[in-house]
């Protein structure tokens, strides 16, 4: 029997278990229930608007932010059939039309004040597109 995990490209593993890490973190720690929906990705945004608030240090949310830019990747992974893509320690996702997004630096991108999950996820998507 071949499962889902064994079934993807070498380049999604880190990916899929540092979401997998935030999804039971949020869940366990902050009481926040992830179900790698496009709607999730609000509370994401929120959380990290938060943590900028906060004053939070960088270096202090660098793998929060890691594993909530993978979450938002497999969001889209699993919406669209996209994969993940590694070179030189950097992962991305590529969409079947072709597009390169990089979601763990948009995660970074939203704690600067600059950036949304959601919103990535929105364009990547394809859902604010109107119909043709």
């Amino acid at each position: 029997m071949t499962t889902q995990y064994e079934t993807r490209p070498s380049a999604a593993t880190k990916p899929v278990r540092w979401a997998a890490d935030a999804v039971a973190t949020m869940r366990e720690g902050a009481r926040v229930r992830l179900d790698y929906s496009a709607q999730s990705l609000w509370r994401v945004d929120r959380m990290i608007d938060d943590l900028r608030r906060e004053d939070t240090p960088y270096a202090a949310v660098d793998t929060v932010l890691r594993g909530f830019g993978a979450y938002a990747g497999e969001v889209i992974v699993r919406q669209t059939g996209a994969e993940w893509w590694a070179s030189g320690g950097d992962h991305w996702i590529r969409t079947p039309d072709g597009r390169l997004w990089d979601p763990i630096d948009e995660a970074r991108r939203c704690f600067a004040g600059h950036g949304s999950l959601r919103l990535l996820c929105r364009d990547a998507t394809g859902a604010g597109r109107p119909p043709y």
